[in-house]
């Protein structure tokens, strides 16, 4: 996906050669692009597959035509298939489809014929532990990944494992137990011969990568950073230079080797707690934060320092705090959530999570890419602090950036300034969303937890085409593919597209 440069006034610096003598008129392009203005003409992406969480490269979008406006049960469904419960998107082939499932206590991983929906092999994995997750979130969040031979998985009660398309297991990586607050909810991606996996958590952040088809680790690098998060990494690859994965997470955005998995490049600003899988434009990113409703422009809340407080509240002179000796208002009502080993008790290190997280700001961030270090002060492009998403992640789809919040309201930008094209509340499909928008076909598909989908126009002012209902909840982002729309809800997973 890309953006082609038409330079303004391409006619006004020329220079003329003299060749055999012949004159000869040039224009000096480089020159033009240098110094005038581009203007930003969206070319169509060229993706038709959907191997992964929101498809290429956690993009949302692919090339297709002729997908539905209308659909429902009962209407333009090429078919549907019951499925149990969970949480992750399906990812495609060329002729599989494959997810994940809770059935009851197993751990299962599915594989469907993508041409009529018929299930070829249900897989169960080891499920050693229960790990504590959030009620919006599910044992089987995390989506598969498949780099066209292989599908690589990973559950949080387990860790990752892989199939061949027959459904024989490679190879299993025992991971976790985990301690993230919500509970796991990245998923995996493949960046050459690896499988690329964020674990951040309370305590013990970390980002690993294992060879593909042995599943042997390669690298392993910690986040001290992060503390908390779920977003899923995308890839970056520059015109020169190694290829990087880009991570958001806790107050940083955090560029790896994908070689090496050395730390590269970082910039600061983002929220405390990441949760949105970033997008890419032209050497820009885009990703949303949120953390608190305290935390816009002007209202943060401020702590004392750790020092400060202990003088003040630390009623034994320990050097720490218990939940009883602080104050019963807000923020510090936050204890549990800051406690981050959970040992009831708050230290050096948790008290400055905790200030550290007042202190951010929720956010639309644009981020230049590349650089050495940190590029916190040079790299920002723009910020917008208002209606920002917890959950649905970043859309840029003919030239505009969609940002939906988890209550519905919809923001459009000018992706190049910031400048807001729209801002508007998609009504009448419910009041939560956990689906990230998809697009394509000069459509923009945004469903409900309700299980309502609504068809956008492509130009950003939020036009509504259709909203239609499937009647059930859904958590998951559809996958889009060749003229077709995949989506689950809790029960179904189903295939709509027009007759052909």
């Amino acid at each position: 996906m890309r953006w082609k440069l038409c330079p303004n006034d391409a006619w006004k610096t020329v220079s003329v050669l003299k060749v055999n003598g012949r004159l000869f008129t040039l224009i000096l392009s480089t020159a033009l692009l240098l110094f005038s203005k581009p203007i930003l003409a969206w070319q169509e992406p060229v993706y038709t597959d959907w191997p992964q969480f929101r498809g290429p490269n956690g993009s949302g979008i692919c090339k297709t035509r002729g997908l539905p406006d209308e659909f429902g049960p009962d209407k333009n469904v090429v078919w549907k298939t019951s499925l149990p419960t969970g949480h992750s998107s399906p990812v495609l082939t060329e002729d599989h489809i494959f997810l994940t499932a809770c059935d009851q206590e197993k751990l299962l991983t599915i594989c469907l014929n993508r041409k009529n929906g018929d299930i070829i092999w249900r897989k169960e994995a080891p499920r050693p532990r229960k790990e504590k997750i959030d009620n919006r979130n599910n044992p089987a969040s995390p989506s598969p990944v498949t780099d066209g031979k292989q599908v690589y998985i990973f559950f949080p009660d387990f860790g990752l494992l892989a199939y061949d398309f027959e459904g024989k297991e490679l190879w299993r990586f025992p991971l976790g137990p985990f301690n993230n607050g919500y509970g796991m909810g990245a998923s995996p991606i493949v960046v050459n011969d690896r499988v690329i996996l964020v674990c951040d958590q309370n305590t013990d952040s970390y980002i690993i990568a294992v060879e593909k088809n042995t599943g042997q680790v390669v690298w392993k690098t910690e986040r001290p950073e992060a503390k908390t998060g779920h977003s899923t990494p995308i890839v970056y690859s520059p015109k020169e230079g190694e290829t990087q994965i880009l991570v958001p997470g806790s107050f940083l955005l955090i560029a790896y080797s994908a070689e090496t998995g050395e730390k590269l490049w970082w910039v600061g600003g983002l929220s405390f707690e990441m949760k949105s899988t970033p997008v890419i434009l032209d050497d820009i990113l885009y990703i949303n934060g949120y953390a608190t409703s305290m935390n816009q422009p002007g209202q943060q809340v401020k702590i004392p320092s750790f020092t400060e407080a202990l003088a003040k509240y630390d009623a034994d002179g320990n050097g720490e705090f218990i939940k009883k000796e602080l104050p019963e208002e807000s923020p510090y009502d936050f204890f549990s959530f800051v406690d981050l080993e959970g040992d009831g008790i708050l230290d050096a290190e948790d008290w400055n999570f905790f200030q550290a997280a007042l202190a951010s700001l929720n956010g639309m961030l644009a981020i230049r890419l590349g650089g050495s270090g940190d590029m916190s002060d040079s790299n920002m492009v723009w910020q917008y602090r208002r209606s920002v998403p917890q959950l649905p992640s970043p859309l840029i789809y003919k030239n505009v950036l969609y940002m939906l919040n988890d209550g519905g309201m919809v923001t459009t930008f000018k992706p190049d300034n910031g400048e807001v094209i729209k801002r508007a509340r998609i009504r009448d499909v419910g009041t939560k969303f956990y689906a990230s928008p998809v697009a394509s076909d000069d459509k923009v598909f945004i469903i409900s937890l309700r299980g309502r989908v609504s068809v956008l126009k492509s130009d950003g002012n939020l036009d509504v085409v259709t909203i239609n209902d499937l009647k059930e909840q859904c958590y998951a982002t559809p996958a889009i593919s060749e003229g077709r729309i995949y989506i689950r809800t809790v029960k179904t997973l189903y295939c709509f597209g027009l007759d052909d």
